[in-house]
């Protein structure tokens, strides 16, 4: 089945005719620069939520003690520089001097205790530190000291985690908040500094340049490290969520970039000279299918191993990109296709030829007796809406009682986090993707987890990932985690916290003259007009 078959619309076709405007007037040029983002930008709170919006909202207004190069390393940011001492397990880190957060105070070393006492309780790589930490405290102003119960020799790396959850450092009475209660302040020391004044949800996100910020004075852009200058005065997000109006904004100008458009509208756009579609991340990122591990029917493995069969990584993958083999892949497990611990352990049951009738044999034997099961999509953002098309379209033909509930990304994110069952409004599975560096190993690794409630929204409980998860943070060098890599692999697709339905090239738009762009994701630090 492919997305020209599920998501054709006539408005696509109209607009290579005759685009739609999008009446916004244009500033100066080098003041501003405007942007549609992927999603709308529902929570400001990139702790408690592992949205790609809203890390993406995060790196604009917050900054980390250290960065991540785009070949993985870490190297200081907002940090000074650390010393480690007692065998590992005293690690001081120093700030730079002179940091200050958006309302003018300086950043102290109780502001980063806070929010690195709130990001453990969260991420799960954090998580992990927690275990290893007696106390995170201030030394003094500049000084931040990490008391270890034994070393953590991945304690830089895990600070400069760049995706679901990022450390990101906030005053300390917003991080005093709980670790699972929303903030309603997006204040920090970043480069850019939120405009609450200006927040419409739906409709516009604008952020202007923090006068106060510092970069690092030496390094090269990367990812998340280097120097971070921020150019325009001025950030704009637009929620514009018809393709075809975004597209019209990019063709006159009236936008400079458009972050997720379509392949349909790819096309579309290709043929304008001022613009470039190019990837955002050099790396894939992969789709999978999540279950709810709580209630029926995908409590059961049975019922979640019935599937497999009729799982076409193919399918899913056309229908985010459309036909071209080359921008996805299929064949995919656990980890980022392209890095050191990607391996095929596990994954014949996602090879050869599909069968919905062994699907459907498969679900008679382990019990399935037309229980309902929801299915909650997006239809505003691009790759998790293609897929839930794909996925509502499978479930419904392999008879499962299906309720598909479509609604916009926010209220997705925010109803995911329910552990009711169907009948008091839960859900029972959904399709999103993550960024390529979420999936690298298991230190960030959200879906992979099988601590139970604990877990990120599906909530498995599956000790032995536990297990081996904890025996990779040991493991003495590469070859020893490749082999735990593949263990855990062939335990998860037996288990199936998550079924992996292929990975995709994501690709962007945006206009000719704008240059500097940072690779990885939407960042606007040294992003420039030529």
């Amino acid at each position: 089945m492919q997305r020209r078959d599920l998501m054709k619309s006539a408005a696509v076709g109209a607009a290579a005719a005759a685009l739609p405007r999008f009446a916004i007037a244009q500033p100066a040029g080098n003041r501003v620069v405007k942007f549609v983002p992927q999603a709308n930008l529902t929570s400001l709170d990139p702790i408690w939520t592992t949205a790609n919006i809203t890390r993406n909202h995060g790196y604009m207004v917050f900054d980390t003690l250290y960065g991540m190069t785009a070949d993985f390393q870490a190297t200081p940011q907002m940090a000074e520089g650390h010393v480690i001492e007692d065998d590992g397990k005293s690690v001081t880190i120093t700030l730079r001097p002179n940091l200050r957060f958006h309302g003018g105070e300086p950043v102290r070393a109780a502001d980063c205790a806070a929010s690195v006492k709130r990001w453990m309780k969260r991420s799960p790589i954090g998580q992990k530190l927690e275990t290893f930490t007696d106390a995170v405290e201030a030394v003094d102003d500049r000084r931040l000291r990490f008391r270890l119960k034994r070393a953590f020799p991945m304690l830089i790396q895990a600070l400069a985690q760049v995706s679901n959850s990022p450390p990101f450092i906030m005053p300390e009475r917003l991080a005093n908040t709980d670790a699972f209660t929303q903030i309603r302040e997006a204040i920090g020391s970043g480069p850019f500094r939120f405009k609450a004044d200006e927040f419409n949800s739906g409709s516009r996100v604008v952020y202007e340049k923090n006068p106060n910020y510092v970069p690092v004075a030496s390094g090269t852009p990367s990812l998340t490290a280097g120097p971070k200058t921020p150019h325009f005065d001025r950030v704009e997000w637009h929620i514009i969520v018809d393709a075809a109006t975004a597209a019209g904004a990019l063709q006159t100008g009236e936008i400079d970039w458009y972050e997720q458009p379509n392949p349909e509208i790819q096309t579309m756009l290709r043929r304008n000279r001022q613009l470039v579609i190019e990837e955002i991340d050099p790396l894939p990122l992969t789709g999978i299918l999540r279950f709810n591990h709580l209630h029926p029917p995908f409590n059961d493995k049975k019922v979640r191993q019935a599937l497999l069969p009729a799982i076409s990584q193919a399918d899913f993958m056309s229908a985010v990109v459309g036909p071209d083999p080359s921008v996805y892949g299929v064949d995919v497990g656990l980890f980022t296709p392209g890095t050191p611990l990607a391996n095929d352990a596990g994954l014949a049951p996602l090879q050869g030829p599909r069968s919905l009738d062994r699907a459907k044999a498969l679900l008679r034997e382990a019990g399935y007796t037309n229980q309902p099961m929801r299915l909650i999509a997006p239809t505003d953002i691009l790759a998790p809406s293609a897929m839930s098309q794909v996925g509502a379209d499978l479930v419904q033909r392999l008879g499962f009682n299906t309720d598909a509930v479509f609604a916009d990304w926010g209220t997705v994110v925010q109803r995911r986090t329910s552990r009711e069952p169907v009948e008091r409004g839960g859900w029972s599975m959904l399709f999103t993707s993550f960024s390529s560096f979420d999936f690298v190993d298991p230190a960030a690794h959200f879906p992979l987890r099988g601590n139970g409630t604990q877990a990120w929204p599906g909530w498995p409980t599956i000790p032995r990932l536990e297990e081996l998860r904890d025996a990779w943070f040991l493991a003495p060098d590469l070859a020893a985690q490749q082999v735990i890599a593949r263990e855990m692999q062939t335990i998860a697709m037996d288990e199936l916290p998550y079924i992996p339905v292929g990975a995709y090239k994501s690709l962007t738009a945006i206009r000719r003259d704008l240059t500097g762009r940072v690779k990885g994701m939407a960042l606007f630090w040294n992003l420039r007009r030529a």
